[in-house]
């Protein structure tokens, strides 16, 4: 769910994400994952830099990170590559990958 979105650079958002079944401790909630953060740079069909935190009392996954974003033409479709600079120590690069194909599915 997207509570807040202000889609241009220097803008804010608020993204909350929800699982049926908990999944883990140091997250905003027992089931949902909540995130804020603000576009550093958008260029429309091309690419998003956010600058992006866990709302969290987890330790280890404290910290802003960077998430770039970046869009090209492919056959039939759009490849789409997300890149996380300043991931913290708390999730792992596979937890963090699998993340990011559940919410592509």
């Amino acid at each position: 769910m997207i509570s807040d979105i202000e889609a241009r650079e220097g803008g804010a958002f608020r993204i909350s994400l929800t699982d049926d079944e908990p999944t883990g401790t140091g997250r905003t909630t027992e089931h949902t994952d909540t995130y804020h953060g603000r576009f550093v740079r958008l260029v429309t069909n091309e690419q998003v830099v956010e600058a992006v935190e866990f709302e969290t009392t987890g330790p280890a996954l404290r910290g802003e990170m960077t998430v770039t974003i970046s869009l090209a033409d492919a056959d039939g479709g759009t490849d789409v590559r997300a890149v996380h600079d300043g991931l913290p120590r708390g999730p792992s690069t596979a937890d963090n990958e699998v993340g990011w194909w559940e919410a592509l599915a």
